[in-house]
């Protein structure tokens, strides 16, 4: 089944970060993200802001750049295309997307963070790009996750992955959430195996998804009313 999944990146974890650091004044925008015959991520992005002098600049800096090429700009606004080809060592992030038939859908920075749509012909691919997220420590925030049919709409609703999923039942069932707890973190993330530190981000990211499902629907039945 066809998934879509709204992930949040550190700009930190990613390529570009010189460039957004030193164009902070810049929006950036990525239009679409090929992969060329070399398996290396070439992204057409938008650079809005006052000066294409200030980006190229930038660019030629950024060691995550290996090349760029300006390919038009707006007629109606001070906004730049570039093809921008990353050095191999700068895209484990989007290797591990596309090791996953994943596609980038849409990417955008705001405040500090990438903001990244991603689609998925099946719904494990999300689950294990997630997991390769996690064995290079990357620090990864589902933020929406949605499953259609071909024929149906798509809209980004909160749900939880697998390893979320497994890991706040399990938390249920061991008796973590109750007061005084059952299980303590430590011992529960050894059932799981795996380490404190990845149970703990994990918990935190699944509270999250489900604090957000109940105050939208909480906003929904306040509109009904």
């Amino acid at each position: 089944m066809t998934t879509i999944a709204e992930l949040a990146v550190p700009i930190d974890e990613f390529a570009l970060e010189p460039t957004i650091q030193s164009l902070s004044a810049f929006e950036l925008r990525v239009e679409s993200v090929v992969v060329d015959d070399s398996v290396r991520t070439a992204p057409l992005i938008w650079f809005a802001g006052p000066d294409v002098a200030a980006v190229e600049d930038a660019l030629e800096d950024d060691s995550t750049v290996e090349s760029f090429r300006r390919l038009l700009r707006r007629p109606d606004a001070d906004e730049w295309l570039f093809r921008i080809r990353y050095a191999d060592e700068s895209t484990p992030v989007c290797n591990a997307v596309y090791a996953n038939d994943g596609t980038v859908l849409d990417a955008e920075v705001a405040n500090g963070r990438w903001t990244v749509t991603l689609l998925f012909p099946r719904r494990e691919g999300v689950s294990e790009t997630v997991s390769d997220f996690q064995e290079r420590d990357a620090r990864i925030d589902v933020r929406r996750m949605v499953e259609a049919e071909e024929d149906e709409g798509l809209e980004l609703t909160a749900t939880l992955t697998d390893p979320q999923r497994e890991a706040i039942a399990e938390a249920y069932r061991q008796g973590y959430y109750d007061v005084p707890r059952e299980i303590s973190l430590e011992e529960l993330a050894s059932e799981l195996e795996i380490s404190h530190q990845a149970l703990s981000e994990r918990l935190r990211r699944a509270n999250r998804v489900l604090a957000s499902e109940q105050l939208d629907a909480s906003a929904d039945g306040l509109g009904e009313g």
